[in-house]
């Protein structure tokens, strides 16, 4: 008897603790929605790539041309806070096609050194392409363009997903004969990569790239839990 007793105890002691752990009745559905914005901002990856028989002799020619795009930059009205280097390297050259046994023979040495320029207004990326590229820079290895304000357009953005998970919950439920409670969870998806173009342009150029900034979408996904209880 005393042991009916002892396991009763624990089935009333256990059964609260279970209780805890069942998760209560839910829908989950993803909302999705967008926004289509003209970007504000850019930015240009460029830099200045040498070839010499020595490294030393790469090197300083490098550095040389590198100095004149960088005072190009400053000149064009360009702060200090909106360039970094991106790349700096130095690599040895091998000759093409070499097929002699033993060690690879060296053949001269190539450096590099690239930075990438955010660019606040847009209606100067053609004009900042030319700049570069008059001051010697070589390559141009891409363009991204920016939405700065992206955040705060997104929170218009972010109650509609909201609006489109419900829908979709109350279709859901309305199916299932239940009917929709309140939100028991929220989260939102990553935002999606920045579209960039990706090329090179060698100098020299007759006249200045001419640069489409289109549109940029935004986008917001979200997955929201909603309670589900008996239609009343």
């Amino acid at each position: 008897m005393k042991q009916l007793v002892a396991l009763a105890a624990l089935a009333l002691a256990v059964s609260p603790a279970l209780a805890q752990t069942i998760p209560p009745p839910a829908i989950s559905v993803n909302g999705e929605a967008t926004i289509s914005t003209v970007p504000d901002q850019a930015e240009i990856d460029a830099g200045v790539t040498s070839e010499a028989k020595t490294a030393r002799e790469a090197s300083d020619i490098n550095n040389a041309a590198m100095g004149k795009v960088l005072l190009a930059l400053k000149n064009a009205g360009i702060e200090e806070k909106d360039y970094q280097t991106s790349r700096l390297s130095l690599q040895p050259q091998y000759p093409s096609g070499q097929s002699r046994p033993g060690p690879a023979m060296i053949s001269g040495y190539r450096a590099t050194n690239r930075v990438t320029i955010k660019v606040r207004d847009i209606t100067k990326i053609a004009n900042l392409i030319d700049v570069l590229v008059g001051a010697g820079a070589n390559e141009i290895g891409g363009i991204g363009f920016i939405v700065s304000q992206a955040s705060k357009l997104l929170d218009d953005v972010r109650e509609k997903a909201i609006a489109d998970a419900r829908r979709k919950a109350e279709i859901y439920a309305k199916a299932s004969g239940v009917a929709l409670g309140e939100a028991l969870s929220i989260s939102e998806g990553g935002p999606p990569p920045t579209p960039f173009f990706r090329g090179k342009m060698a100098a020299p150029m007759a006249t200045a790239a001419p640069v489409a900034p289109g549109e940029e979408t935004l986008s917001v996904t979200v997955n929201v839990s909603w309670a589900i209880k008996p239609k009343q």
